[in-house]
């Protein structure tokens, strides 16, 4: 069977179960919902009219827009302050701390809910299609499971492969500007949506090619993970949940019937190589463990980048003397992605759980203790970055933001999803010099991740390089 005849018949397939799932839940999903996000959901409400203002951004869209000067107000404690149901800090040292300290770990719903409440997870049983926060994914586990996943990836975004992939990345940046450049022409003439033809095609089609998944499921992984994106978050509503769940069980089952197939038919890519890979003891990975691995890769192989060309792009709209600065200084677009992820990032925050008794910045944490730590307050902390206010795309020390987490949890895909960010945005504007906003952008409606659903734009001047 043709690789590229694999996906019609099992998207269909999966997308008959997407149907069914979102019009009838079980009772085990609906009692896992009620245990974590219901009552997550009704502890933020609660918070709020206590008048807590961290409980109050996770669910108000205006202050989610914006949440900078929240974040500000919470820097006069020292070293945490209160949020919706947890300790959190928006300071560097402290969050840096947290991040690379073996006093903590990372954490899933099963292990911050109360009591009665994980008697019920018991009694509705393990989630046949576990989320990215959820056990086996590389996100909620330590060591010694943790070393043995990130071990048996790492190979794929070492900085040789990165760089070997920039030639391939600049020309799938040119093929989809010119796409794009079509779009608008087909339409007003000038105005086109960057998210759906240039910020997420871009890095979907780069991790595809090195995961040896078929580029005709692009769009059909970009819909799907957009609808799991939610699985990040905290007190979805049911019908949130049900639909989260849905697109969960979508990758879910198209990625194992994917990877049975290579099986039978390996090809020159990672996800083959990972089917019959061992580690030093001679232990493979089980099959949930493979679907899980794989899935975490693809997604944040894509997910993080979009937000990154996104907002990378609406800062340069909003900052055009620093884009002039690109212009004449074009050798600072590397530093200038790392600003974009210090500035709006695109990974709000991050929770780890103390694993015994313990202390930050002086400050005790007793074993259990959740605390989460404000990646984007923490990158605008005065004490490391001067003016941290001013987006700045020579900052010297633009690096040191915590946009990719820090410590054992480091983002596997920094180095390519910085190497995509610059190629992507350094192709858009030398492209389009003029290109502006053609209207109100759409935030995607997620807390965690930080990004845009849609972002117009208006391609001036006129298109010259249509085929």
């Amino acid at each position: 069977m043709a690789l590229s005849s694999l996906p019609s018949s099992v998207a269909a397939s999966v997308g008959r179960s997407v149907a069914s799932s979102v019009a009838s839940s079980s009772f085990g999903t609906t009692l896992r919902w009620g245990a974590t996000h219901g009552l997550m959901r009704a502890a933020i409400r609660r918070q709020v009219r206590a008048g807590n203002p961290d409980a109050r951004l996770l669910l108000d869209p205006v202050m989610q827009a914006d949440p900078f000067p929240h974040y500000e107000a919470l820097r006069s404690s020292y070293p945490f302050a209160p949020g919706a149901f947890a300790r959190l800090t928006v300071h560097h040292d402290a969050s840096t701390a947290v991040l690379r300290s073996d006093d903590f770990g990372v954490t899933h719903p099963t292990q911050v809910v109360p009591a009665p409440a994980r008697a019920a997870l018991a009694l509705a049983g393990p989630p046949r299609n576990p989320g990215p926060i959820e056990p086996p994914s590389m996100l909620a586990v330590d060591a010694p499971d943790h070393p043995r996943y990130r071990k048996l990836v790492n190979r794929a975004f070492t900085a040789r492969r990165v760089a070997a992939l920039r030639e391939r990345t600049t020309e799938v940046a040119q093929e989809l500007l010119d796409d794009m450049d079509r779009a608008a022409r087909d339409g007003d003439g000038h105005t086109v949506d960057l998210v759906a033809h240039y910020a997420s095609l871009l890095p979907v089609t780069v991790i595809s090619e090195m995961l040896g998944v078929p580029l005709a499921m692009r769009e059909q992984f970009l819909s799907w993970g957009d609808g799991a994106a939610t699985s990040l978050d905290m007190g979805l509503t049911r019908r949130a949940h049900a639909s989260m769940e849905a697109n969960l069980a979508a990758l879910n089952d198209w990625m194992r019937e994917h990877l049975r197939r290579l099986r039978r038919e390996p090809g020159d890519d990672l996800l083959s190589s990972l089917v019959g890979e061992v580690d030093d003891d001679g232990a493979g990975l089980s099959e949930q463990e493979l679907v899980s691995t794989a899935l975490l890769v693809l997604a944040a192989g894509f997910e993080t980048t979009v937000n990154l060309i996104g907002n990378g792009t609406a800062q340069l709209f909003a900052h055009p003397e620093q884009r002039e600065r690109l212009v004449a200084e074009p050798d600072l677009w590397p530093n200038a992605v790392d600003e974009i992820l210090r500035f709006d990032p695109p990974v709000e925050r991050t929770a780890r759980r103390a694993k015994r008794d313990t202390e930050v910045a002086g400050t005790a944490v007793a074993e259990g203790d959740l605390v989460v730590t404000v990646l984007a307050g923490a990158n605008r902390d005065p004490h490391v970055f001067a003016d941290p206010a001013t987006f700045d795309v020579a900052r010297p020390n633009a690096k040191e933001h915590l946009a990719f987490s820090s410590g054992p949890h480091f983002c596997l895909g920094a180095q390519l999803a910085r190497m995509e960010g610059e190629v992507a945005l350094r192709a858009l504007f030398e492209r389009h010099p003029h290109l502006t906003p053609a209207g109100p952008a759409r935030r995607r409606p997620t807390r965690i991740l930080r990004g845009y659903a849609e972002l117009p734009v208006r391609l001036e001047p006129a298109v010259t390089r249509v085929g």
